[in-house]
C-alpha cells in the first residue's frame, strides 16, 4: 500500500498538472526556460495577467523560480524528477538549446 505522505504529493502534482493553463506554462517553461510574462503569455495563448496568476500558484508549489534582469523577472520550471518524466515519457515534451 502506498504511504499517506506519498498520496498527498501525488495529489499535489496531479492538481497543478490538471489545470491546463498551468500545464501549458509548465511544458513550455521545461522547453524554454528564462522566459518572462509576455513571452510565456503570447507562447501559450493567454493574457499577461492569466499568466501571471498561474505562474504564481506554481510558485507556491515550488514548481517554478524566478531570476531578475534589471526590472524583468525571468521563469524557469523546477518540478521534481517524476513531473520532469511526466513531461517527456507521457506529453513528449522536448528540451531546446537556444
Amino acid at each position: 500500500m502506498t504511504d499517506s505522505d506519498d498520496i498527498e504529493e501525488w495529489s499535489t502534482r496531479f492538481a497543478v498538472l490538471s489545470d491546463p493553463t498551468r500545464l501549458r506554462l509548465v511544458s513550455y517553461m521545461h522547453e524554454k526556460s528564462g522566459a518572462t510574462v509576455a513571452e510565456l503569455a503570447a507562447a501559450v495563448g493567454i493574457t499577461d495577467n492569466a499568466a501571471s496568476q498561474s505562474l504564481r500558484a506554481l510558485r507556491a508549489r515550488g514548481w517554478v523560480e524566478t531570476t531578475k534582469s534589471g526590472r524583468t523577472v525571468h521563469y524557469r520550471v523546477v518540478a521534481d524528477a517524476i513531473v520532469h518524466r511526466i513531461l517527456h515519457d507521457i506529453m513528449g515534451a522536448e528540451h531546446r538549446h537556444d
